[in-house]
């Protein structure tokens, strides 16, 4: 109703009206534009439709463009205000990108979308601005198809993404979980293990070439077969500096037991700490997939001094999609970082059916990886998310002085009382560890 529109009007008041009025002009045209994110779009690819009906938001790409095709425009401001917070007291700027990357993203029909997170001016440091890029992908070919084919497709996929973050002037850039390979870790089939390699195998030796050529730091995210260990599995990130120099690596810290997430039956828990890697562009850190439902597991990363951390993930809608947009925010708020998530999508369908002992019949696939990759800062504000069904680009300025500047004003560090934890644990570990719980004497005059 017109009071409801009017109320909203009340409370994003500021006092340059003027502007308030341009933004809602601005919104208001946009929702007269075709919205990319529908499947009523006509320049939809029809080739997606299917995929489309079974990973949409009732028919649109993401929770974004429902909201933006479904309210009026003020009314739109608030309710992202309220989801996606606001950064230094306004909502996210968009960032024009140049035309190659348009092109691209257009010609190979994956979401490409861009934002800029600003700090305060400060008297004595100078902005320290980094442009970091995040992709999502689903596979390129059936999981039926010779596993050597079934990686190069993926390496072909991916070269134009990359290559639209190269143009875009991306100084960082993360590729999703396992990023080579189907994610079969729910079969328990152990011949996918074909899909491991070194640190320095084929898919580190395509992405150095590139990371060169684009001045860019890369996030690899692989299935590592350690040769110097009696060839063991395990889930890494490597490091690719932007000389295409090796800098590290980290293996995953916390591995999955839950529903079809089989993990331990290829590799167990990383052995690797809590490393962050100092790059030509900042400090940088990877928590992979699972290790983002462990708190102390983001707090490591914080402590060591991690300015941005990557969460490449791997996960489906039934699981876990009401707490993906909630726990890296967290995350970033708590630890006073950036944080960038990444999830596959698509539905990944294999040859065999099994089961997970969950009591559900056998089936063929995980269900659907929902994307929906986005960055988070730590001022609370996050960018919205990328397409749930279609490959994608998330690119975003992050000026790294407001991981400071948010220190400085809430004191996490200075109230955290870490030696209280210290001691907690410390005494938890312990065989005789007793819970501190104190009952009401009430109760047992009851139960006598």
């Amino acid at each position: 109703s017109q009071k409801i529109i009017d109320s909203f009007h009340l409370i994003s008041q500021n006092p340059d009206r003027e502007r308030e009025r341009e933004r809602e002009r601005e919104l208001m045209a946009e929702k007269d534009r075709p919205q990319n994110g529908s499947m009523d779009d006509k320049n939809e690819d029809p080739t997606n439709m299917a995929v489309a009906s079974n990973g949409s938001v009732c028919g649109f790409e993401s929770l974004h463009y429902l909201l933006r095709s479904s309210l009026s425009p003020p009314v739109f401001q608030e309710v992202s205000r309220l989801l996606l917070g606001l950064n230094c007291g306004k909502p996210l700027d968009p960032i024009t990108l140049p035309s190659p990357a348009i092109s691209l993203s257009s010609s190979h029909n994956f979401d490409l979308q861009a934002y800029c997170f600003q700090a305060q001016k400060e008297s004595l440091r100078e902005p320290q601005i980094v442009r970091v890029g995040l992709i999502q992908n689903s596979i390129a070919l059936p999981t039926t198809a010779p596993f050597a084919e079934q990686k190069r497709a993926i390496f072909q996929k991916l070269k134009p993404i990359i290559e639209a973050a190269g143009s875009s002037g991306v100084n960082i850039l993360c590729l999703q979980e396992a990023w080579t390979m189907p994610f079969a870790f729910c079969t328990r089939e152990k011949h996918w293990c074909e899909f491991a390699e070194p640190v320095d195998g084929e898919s580190t030796q395509f992405l150095q070439d590139l990371a060169k050529t684009y001045n860019m730091v890369m996030v690899s995210p692989i299935l590592e077969r350690d040769v110097a260990h009696g060839e063991t599995i395990w889930n890494t990130a490597v490091i690719i500096g932007n000389q295409g120099n090796i800098i590290g690596k980290h293996r995953k810290n916390h591995i999955p037991r839950v529903g079809d997430f089989n993990e331990s039956t290829y590799y167990m828990e990383g052995n690797t700490g809590h490393p962050v890697f100092e790059t030509a562009f900042g400090k940088i850190a990877v928590n992979i997939c699972y290790g983002r439902h462990h708190p102390l597991n983001w707090m490591a990363f914080g402590l060591n001094g991690a300015e941005i951390v990557f969460n490449p993930s791997a996960t489906v809608g039934e699981l876990s999609e009401p707490m993906w947009p909630i726990e890296a925010r967290n995350a970033a708020i708590a630890n006073s970082y950036f944080v960038g998530s990444i999830n596959r999508v698509g539905t990944e369908t294999f040859p065999n059916p099994f089961t997970s002992g969950d009591g559900k019949p056998q089936h063929k696939d995980f269900g659907h990886f929902y994307g929906s990759s986005h960055f988070s800062a730590p001022d609370a504000s996050c960018t919205p998310s990328l397409s749930r069904y279609r490959d994608g680009l998330m690119i975003a300025d992050m000026d790294l002085n407001l991981c400071r500047q948010l220190k400085d004003k809430w004191g996490f560090r200075m109230t955290a009382r870490y030696e209280l934890y210290e001691d907690l644990l410390a005494h938890y570990l312990k065989p005789d560890f007793q819970p501190q719980i104190i009952s009401d004497p009430l109760l047992q005059k009851k139960a006598a």
